[in-house]
């Protein structure tokens, strides 16, 4: 498995794979406008704007295969983290992590991070070591847990 950083022809594959990962793991709890919302804030055009705006994005790949992704604002916010399913349960989520966040305070990061966790990714994140902030919200039709991990 190789985990290295976003080039732009990765940008179909992160599109395909955070679709497929969010109508099965995510937006089947939003209202049908909640769900298109960020489904078209979250295509390849909108990866595309995500990369110029900043936000830094590594992948792993797997014999040419885009295995997952994940994606870092500010270098303090877990903005997108998507795993094949076949992937789920490997450890690789936590690769993904451990690189970009390495990568953060290589930057001048402080190691402090937060993310807007989905139901399914609370158990994950946690295992990172991040914690609840605050209850379940919902925002433009979309259900997410803050959460914040803070450096030891």
């Amino acid at each position: 498995m190789l985990i290295r950083p976003f080039d732009t022809a990765d940008l179909p594959a992160c599109a395909r794979l955070l679709r497929a990962s969010a109508i099965e793991f995510i937006v089947h709890e939003s209202p049908p406008e909640g769900a298109c919302t960020f489904l078209r804030e979250n295509d390849e055009e909108g990866i595309r704007n995500y990369v110029a705006a900043g936000h830094v994005y590594h992948v792993a790949v797997d014999g040419g295969e885009l295995a997952g992704f994940i994606a870092i604002r500010d270098n303090s916010h877990v903005f997108h983290l998507f795993i094949d399913k076949r992937w789920h349960g490997q450890g690789l989520a936590r690769k993904l992590w451990d690189t970009a966040r390495a990568a953060c305070l290589a930057r001048g990061g402080s190691g402090a991070f937060t993310v807007n966790a989905s139901n399914y990714a609370v158990p994950v994140y946690a295992s990172f070591g991040f914690e609840r902030t605050a209850p379940t919200q919902c925002v433009k039709g979309l259900y997410f847990n803050p959460m914040r991990f803070a450096p030891a």
